[in-house]
């Protein structure tokens, strides 16, 4: 029998005629690069998200890497790090040469388990990296209290938390830094892009030079053109004009993108509570609030060595699914290889990496797309069990 089909893509930016207008202004202008649309958009950034800085960059890579440059850390150093995200989580800390030393998720939230970090803190430990997994906050009141008691750094990774709150701060200004991603399937884009966020002030200023050369003066601070200094190393983490207008325009429409998540996610979820043979993750509840960047269900035994069948039938039927992540982090050849990483270790990340499917919440689908993905998920399930 034929399969009914709609074209239900996982993800698709937003892009409207403001957008485009708004890059087309940039390229009839003077200035593609350190100009006012970057300052707007740090400006608007601030205060969508109650940060009293903000400081745009190229990617969250870059504001992760920006992050443990400035604080000083390099080999010989150790970051603890979560198994279960993306893998420049772990990158920005091999960049400076330190070592992430990796911690299992917990199930409820597919968070890292704050209850196994202190046993892996050492004297070389300097920071605490965290993520706010698929948008759910982590409890941060346990972390700032660990990272005060050793003396550590603590590193929000916000990729996909941009709408989260922790007792009604937005994620990101809990930990020393906050750093957000604007891919384009994220909450909002910059068709690339990223943004570190802090409450101080001297962070701030020293990572606005670090992101471009370790000069001195910005380009509208020079009394003279073309004359400045340089004072410390640096690079080339810039976001450009372009990148920051087509952000501007984002921003004015966050609140509806971010509602309409809520709305759709929402739906999926009750439509799935049904399903006995899926594990639904924690969302949105008393102080934490989730930026619903999309749904993901853990497929339970014995249908979960059935994942990539039940994909490929929701592929048929014109819906997009990913996963989060495809294997735990430290499963990543590069990661196993260099530190001699068993296969059989994080079994709880492993258990989220390859027993999972995550479905599409974006402000590109509607109540109707959710109940028919929630539809075509029972019936791949039913034809893998009759199978």
């Amino acid at each position: 029998m034929k399969k009914s089909r709609k074209n239900i893509p996982f993800g698709r930016p937003i892009i409207g005629e403001e957008e485009k207008q708004a890059v087309l202004e940039v390229l009839d202008g003077p200035i593609l690069v350190h100009g006012p649309k970057s300052q707007e958009f740090e400006s608007m950034f601030s205060k969508f998200t109650g940060a009293p800085y903000a400081i745009s960059v190229s990617s969250c890579t870059a504001a992760l890497h920006l992050a443990y440059f400035d604080l000083g850390i390099g080999p010989g150093d150790e970051v603890i790090v979560p198994a279960q995200t993306h893998t420049a989580t772990a990158h920005a800390v091999e960049f400076t040469g330190a070592k992430p030393v990796f911690i299992d998720a917990e199930m409820k939230t597919g968070n890292i388990d704050i209850e196994r970090i202190e046993e892996h803190i050492t004297e070389n430990t300097k920071a605490i990296s965290i993520v706010h997994y698929l948008g759910m906050p982590v409890d941060m009141d346990r972390l700032v209290a660990m990272s005060h008691k050793y003396d550590l750094f603590l590193v929000e990774d916000c990729a996909l938390a941009i709408g989260s709150h922790y007792q009604g701060e937005h994620a990101g200004l809990l930990g020393d830094v906050g750093c957000f991603s604007f891919y384009p399937v994220k909450h909002m884009t910059t068709a690339e892009g990223g943004i570190l966020i802090t409450k101080d002030p001297k962070l701030a200023a020293r990572v606005r030079k670090l992101r471009a050369f370790g000069v001195d003066r910005d380009y509208s601070e020079r009394k003279i053109p073309g004359v400045y200094d340089v004072t410390t190393l640096g690079y080339n983490y810039r976001m450009n004009e372009i990148q920051a207008a087509i952000g501007i325009e984002q921003l004015k429409r966050i609140d509806g993108f971010l509602k309409k998540r809520s709305e759709n996610f929402k739906t999926l979820e009750r439509e799935f509570s049904q399903i006995e043979e899926i594990s639904l993750f924690q969302s949105s509840i008393d102080d934490f609030a989730s930026s619903y960047y999309c749904l993901s269900v853990v497929l339970n035994e014995p249908i979960s060595e059935k994942r990539h069948e039940i994909m490929s039938f929701l592929r048929e039927c014109g819906i997009g699914t990913s996963v989060y992540y495809p294997r735990p982090l430290p499963h990543f050849t590069y990661y196993k290889t260099k530190y001699g990483i068993s296969k059989d270790t994080f079994p709880n990340a492993a258990k989220i990496s390859y027993g999972s499917i995550a479905f599409p919440v974006g402000p590109h689908l509607n109540t109707k797309d959710m109940k028919y993905i929630a539809k075509k998920m029972k019936e791949a399930i039913y034809q893998v069990r009759s199978g």
